[in-house]
């Protein structure tokens, strides 16, 4: 057997799951949760329904796996080492404001709000696959200066709600809500660059204060 088939195999197995999930977003948005079913998925996404049940056995499993997806980081590098606070919040700050831009992310957003009152247990997994294991990373960050002695953070909870929110509540709920929202890089850098100055100057030990 050639050493590239089996990474061949995966190759297209990854492409046909990129397929199936890129499928799903567009049915679930166009259709509702409720009245797409697994076969019409896999006609929409141009793979066997053996295939996707392979992957996916629930309709549940292929909408958890949505979600781990859209809140994936195309930057998988790890987390910023504790001991400059400035500098990790930065390159934190700079990985959140791209993955809210994202399509995905938001259409996910969209299917959630729209089926929350039939199926509340959408929000639910949203919440615990998604939202919180990202919010718990950056908690953790917080935590690590912390215990660095670079920050000093009684509520790493709320601190983490506070870096995200400054970030998010200008680059993403907006576009939610107003049809045609559109921010420059530019923008984006200058939304970013601020959160992390104010959380500096709230947050980083001995009261130092970032230029």
């Amino acid at each position: 057997m050639s050493p590239d088939l089996p990474s061949y195999h995966q190759r297209v197995a990854e492409e046909k799951r990129s397929q199936i999930l890129e499928a799903a977003t567009a049915l679930f948005l166009e259709l509702g949760y409720d009245r797409t079913s697994l076969a019409r998925i896999a006609e929409r996404s141009g793979v066997s329904r053996a295939t996707l049940f392979k992957q996916f056995p629930t309709k549940a499993a292929l909408f958890d796996a949505m979600i781990t997806t859209s809140w994936s980081p195309a930057d998988e590098s790890a987390p910023p080492p504790a001991g400059d606070l400035s500098g990790g919040l930065t390159t934190i700050g700079v990985r959140y404001a791209e993955l809210l831009g994202r399509r995905e992310l938001a259409d996910l957003f969209r299917i959630v709000i729209a089926e929350l009152p039939r199926f509340p247990e959408l929000a639910g997994a949203q919440f615990s696959h998604g939202k919180l294991p990202y919010f718990a990373a950056v908690r953790d960050y917080f935590l690590a200066e912390h215990a660095a002695g670079t920050a000093r953070v009684d509520d790493a909870d709320l601190a983490a709600t506070q870096f995200l929110g400054m970030i998010s509540n200008y680059l993403f709920w907006p576009r939610l809500l107003i049809p045609g929202w559109s921010v420059t890089p530019e923008r984006v850098t200058e939304v970013v660059d601020e959160a992390v100055r104010t959380a500096t100057a709230r947050y980083a030990a001995g009261g130092r204060r970032e230029t």
